[in-house]
Parts: C-alpha cells; structure tokens; sequence
C-alpha cells in the first residue's frame, strides 16, 4: 500500500511539474503591434513603460541595429512584462527577429519576428514568463531575418 501511495505521488509531480513549464510557455506569448493598440498579456503598451528602444540604422554602407547589446537585471526589475521598441530609421525595409535559438529552428525557441517599412515602429511585448521559459541560458539574438549580412545584437537577461 505505502509504495503505491508512493508511485501514486511522484507521478502527480511529474504531471505538476509536465503542465506548469507548458502554462508558463504559453502564459500569453509574444506580442507585436502599436502603441495604442498593441497588448501583452491584457496589459495595453501605451500604459507600460518601454524596456530598450531599438533602432534599424545605416552607418556608411554598414546596416545595424543598434544598440549591439541590451541588458535587464531581472533581479532588481518588476515581473510585468518586457516591452521593445523596434523603429526602421534606415531608407531600406528591414526585418527584426528576436530569437532565443541560435539556430532559429527549435519549436519551443521564442520567436519575435516583424518586417518595418523605412521609418515604422512595431512594439513587442514579452511576458516575463515565456522570457524565461525559452531563455535557457541568459542570451537571445536579434538580427534583420531578411538582410542575413546585417548586424544585430545580443539581449542579456539577468537573471
């Protein structure tokens, strides 16, 4: 009786542990949009502050986004969620992709990805959640998805 008592409550755990990764993924996703109208887990942008702005800029015949780096101390920062604004500031569109993969390819990698028109803005909510979640290690990528020359940057989150 004790050691199925026993089976019986780590396979509970297990299934605890299985459904709250899954929830935290999919607490609200990635979002992308505009100022008045953009939300991210019902949180409208407009009434939350903007964590980096982040600018697709042409220097000589380089393109870039800039900054190169981003860093959030997650340790001193409140749990609402990452908001980025993303403006093509450049003559050319161009493409933001924020990923957590390297690689681009794995199916739980969180993925922002928006093409800007010469001088749009897109703003990106990340719940802090699925930030953790997809963000094995404290480094995400971003980069033009349509210009693979172009230089992005790196987002490093402190845990």
């Amino acid at each position: 009786m004790g050691k199925m008592l026993l089976s019986v409550f780590f396979g509970l755990v297990v299934v605890t542990a299985g459904v709250s990764t899954s929830f935290a993924h999919h607490a609200g996703g990635v979002e992308v949009g505009d100022l008045d109208t953009g939300s991210v887990v019902g949180q409208p942008f407009k009434e939350l502050a903007v964590d980096q702005e982040l600018y697709a800029i042409e220097l000589g015949e380089l393109k870039v986004w800039y900054p190169p780096a981003t860093i959030i101390d997650f340790k001193v920062r409140p749990g609402r969620p990452v908001v980025f604004k993303v403006t093509n500031k450049s003559t050319a569109e161009h493409g933001f992709l924020l990923t957590s993969e390297e690689s681009f390819g794995a199916p739980t990698a969180l993925k922002a990805q928006v093409v800007l028109k010469p001088g749009e803005t897109k703003y990106i909510g990340i719940p802090t959640s699925d930030l953790f979640y997809s963000s094995q290690g404290a480094t995400l990528v971003y980069k033009c998805h349509l210009h693979p020359a172009h230089v992005g940057g790196k987002f490093l989150i402190i845990k």
